[in-house]
């Protein structure tokens, strides 16, 4: 058998709690089945976020303990600024802590003339900010789709 090791080391650890299955089964229940109703001490793997989750590099640590802390004119900021120009050509952005605030921030405003948007299968979040807004969400994934236990290439069409 094959030993298999990330190849990193983990730098900060937190302490979880292990709940028992009756456990789980009964907060899931008080919490309507809804993940987002759930608190995070009760949950021992995030699978419901992409937002991060895990433990930090050495280099984001370090970045972070180099960061200017001022609430304006910060060097983070004019080095990410330099960058987002260099990378876009566009003089201008709109700095966000994560994809979701600024999807909001996006339909916001190309949801408000009544658009359609299209997707395989948008994500819940995407759904709500589009809806929210006034947009139409519309989901077209492929049939098998439904079959969980299909190994078939589910982002794209046949």
């Amino acid at each position: 058998m094959k030993t298999i090791i990330e190849p990193f080391k983990i730098k900060v650890v937190e302490p979880i709690r292990f709940t028992s299955k009756e456990e789980r089964e009964k907060i899931l229940k008080k919490a309507f089945y809804n993940p987002f109703q759930i608190d995070s001490e009760h949950v021992i793997i995030d699978l419901l976020t992409d937002s991060g989750t895990s433990a930090m590099s050495q280099n984001q640590w370090a970045a972070m303990m180099q960061g200017d802390e001022s609430y304006a004119g910060a060097r983070s900021y004019h080095k990410l600024e330099q960058v987002v120009r260099r990378l876009t050509g566009m003089p201008y952005f709109f700095p966000t802590h994560q994809g979701r605030a600024a999807e909001r921030i996006l339909y916001g405003v190309l949801a408000k003339s009544k658009k359609i948007f299209i997707s395989n299968t948008h994500f819940d979040t995407t759904r709500a900010n589009i809806e929210y807004a006034g947009g139409t969400a519309i989901d077209i994934p492929c049939p098998e789709a439904k079959d969980t236990a299909a190994e078939y290439p589910f982002k794209r069409e046949h």
